[in-house]
């Protein structure tokens, strides 16, 4: 009996999925539990199975098409059985004819340059220049991209929104075969110089004439939509308020240093692990503070998954290091090495990233001094970390050079108070001051 297979819901935030590539072809014979394509979510790139044994008779999404979730991907079925009831008369979707574009000439004009249109036999003679800020390309497009030894950002982009596609890599592959015969053209970097992109915006940038000016529009990925969603959630329902206590970082900075002369280069601790290790044992002492608010309900979490705050190029995502109090600060280190390379990686499974209890966002190593972070519903808090600086202090009555690290933590007061925050924050401090109890 015949199967559809439709878009399903990999994660709890997931609208809707790009179909990456598919890994099994019409005809194949498929197995239960085979992957048959690449599907990128908000979070990640993960693979779909198979959850039948037979043929693979239909596909009905392109790769690189956006598909909804539970809208029918393929079917797969007996040789020969008809299927023609389950896909409904419907047939791959064609492919999508490039969007319309008007390039801005400069984006450092100081007034706005105004031009007649070209007629069409001008606009077939020459293409105006495309400037892009980052260049939006499906994670299949990349990866032939780096392939074939080619530069993506010269390649024009017919997807939605200017993204490069599959098909807008073979056509270039295609017209540098017929320009040059032969092996592939080397990777060369672009003229211009490069301009890294706000972590906000991942959408190639569309300039769009406006009355007053040119201004450019950026399509928002999958990622950046869930993000924007559930931040405005987050603000408006939950009643944030901001606490911050300052910490002397010289012991953390004198044990990190012993503990990194004897540790291979792998196994090495930054200061986000040892403030990720804190986090977690003061959650053991301080349980009251482990809690997730949803329903009019509280709920006390018995275990300690701490989300760590990665950052991507698109957004960020939160992977967890489950029981991240029960871990020695080795496994903390190691496991947030491998969860944050797997998370740029867009490898990262449901279970990764589903179920945290608290969350931690370090923005240090940008320099930042303090800030205020939104926290993650449904939990209840998240600590924002500032850099590690050395500046005059105060000891024992006598002026000296010191590190100190501000920490500001976020917390959601359905759920907790002031009081119960600073307590919290008072033991996190304590235990990074005297940080060789994070080695008990």
């Amino acid at each position: 009996m015949a199967n559809q297979i439709v878009m399903p819901k990999m994660s709890d935030t997931m609208e809707e999925g790009v179909v990456v590539k598919w890994l099994k072809r019409e005809g194949d014979r498929v197995a239960s539990g085979d992957a048959l394509a690449e599907i990128e979510t908000d979070k990640a790139v993960l693979e779909l199975e198979a959850t039948t044994t037979g043929v693979l008779r239909k596909i009905l999404a392109q790769e690189d098409s956006k598909v909804p979730v539970g809208q029918l991907l393929a079917v797969i079925g007996a040789e020969g059985e008809d299927i023609s009831s389950l896909i409904g008369g419907a047939s791959s979707p064609p492919i999508q004819a490039p969007l319309p574009e008007t390039i801005a000439p400069s984006m450092s004009s100081a007034a706005p340059l105004s031009r007649p249109a070209p007629s069409s036999e001008s606009a077939a003679r020459q293409e105006p220049p495309i400037t892009r800020e980052r260049i939006d390309a499906s994670p299949l497009a990349r990866r032939m991209a780096e392939e074939a030894g080619i530069d993506i950002a010269r390649v024009p982009g017919t997807g939605p929104g200017g993204r490069v596609v599959k098909r807008d890599i073979e056509a270039f592959l295609a017209q540098l075969r017929s320009q040059h015969p032969g092996p592939p053209a080397p990777h060369v970097p672009p003229t211009a110089p490069a301009v890294e992109a706000t972590p906000s915006l991942q959408k190639t940038p569309v300039s769009v004439q406006a009355a007053g000016g040119d201004h450019t529009e950026h399509e928002l990925s999958m990622m950046r939509k869930t993000i924007a969603r559930r931040m405005a959630l987050s603000k408006t329902t939950a009643p944030h308020f901001y606490i911050t206590t300052e910490i002397d970082m010289e012991p953390a900075i004198a044990l990190r240093q012993s503990l990194n002369e004897l540790a291979a280069a792998e196994a090495k601790i930054s200061f986000n692990d040892m403030i990720l290790k804190a986090v977690a044992n003061a959650l053991r002492q301080y349980p009251r503070m482990n809690v997730s608010y949803a329903d009019d309900k509280i709920r006390l979490h018995q275990r300690v998954h701490i989300s760590m705050a990665v950052a991507l190029d698109d957004g960020l995502i939160t992977p967890i290091i489950r029981d991240c109090d029960r871990k020695s600060l080795g496994e903390v280190a190691r496991e947030a090495k491998a969860l944050s390379e797997r998370a740029r990686a867009r490898r990262l499974k449901p279970e990764d990233y589903t179920g945290g209890t608290f969350s931690v966002s370090n923005l240090g190593m940008y320099d930042v001094e303090d800030f205020g972070a939104i926290i993650n519903p449904p939990e209840a808090a998240i600590l924002a970390v500032g850099t590690v600086k050395q500046q005059p202090v105060v000891v024992g009555g006598q002026l000296s050079i010191g590190h100190r690290m501000k920490a500001t933590l976020s917390g959601d007061h359905r759920a907790i108070d002031g009081a119960t925050a600073a307590q919290f924050l008072q033991i996190v401090k304590r235990l990074l001051e005297q940080p060789l109890t994070l080695m008990l």
